[in-house]
C-alpha cells in the first residue's frame, strides 16, 4: 500500500468515524455546557483578581517597611 492510498484511507476512515460513531451534544446540552464554562472562567477570574490584590497589598508592606 502507497503513502497515498494508506493517507487517503486514512481520511475516509476519519470522516466516517466523525460522521458515525461521534455523539454529538444536543443544543440544550451544548448550551448547558457553555454556562457552566462562562461561570467557571469568571469565578477563576475572580479568584486570581483577588489573589493579585492580596500579593499587592503584601509587596506594598514590604517596601514600605522598609523605606
Amino acid at each position: 500500500m502507497s503513502k497515498k492510498t494508506k493517507l487517503l484511507t486514512d481520511i475516509q476512515e476519519s470522516y466516517n468515524e466523525l460522521v458515525h460513531k461521534v455523539s454529538w451534544p444536543s443544543k440544550s446540552e451544548l448550551a448547558n455546557s457553555t454556562v457552566i464554562v462562562m461561570v467557571a472562567s469568571i469565578i477563576m477570574a475572580l479568584v486570581i483578581w483577588l489573589v493579585d490584590l492580596g500579593i499587592n497589598q503584601i509587596m506594598h508592606l514590604i517596601y514600605n517597611v522598609g523605606a
